[in-house]
């Protein structure tokens, strides 16, 4: 049985910026300086797409000294690949399935 895309970890994730943030983070875990560095955005600019994805529960922080890391949670991704794994079995079973016009 197909569940739904979640919508708003779609919308989460389709700035391109944010995105950008999620692939880097993918890698290793990043400060706000090492991303401001890769990414070339305003630390402010930054600082706000970081806010929006943990409170997407996309991204988890850890404090080390005055500096604040950020790690990505595998499990979100890996339920939203899920998501998709889903949707394409779906269409590929539905292929032949036409409905009639009235």
């Amino acid at each position: 049985m197909m569940t739904s895309v979640d919508t708003d970890l779609i919308r989460v994730l389709a700035d391109p910026l944010r995105l950008r943030i999620v692939t880097l983070l993918a890698k290793e875990m990043l400060c706000t300086t090492h991303l401001v560095e890769e990414t070339g955005a305003r630390q402010t600019n930054l600082s706000n797409h970081l806010r929006v994805l943990r409170e997407a529960g996309v991204v988890e922080t850890e404090p080390c000294g005055r500096f604040t890391y950020y790690r990505l949670k595998p499990d979100v991704i890996a339920s939203l690949a899920g998501q998709f794994a889903e949707m394409a079995e779906s269409a590929r079973t539905a292929a032949d399935n036409k409905r009639s016009c009235p």
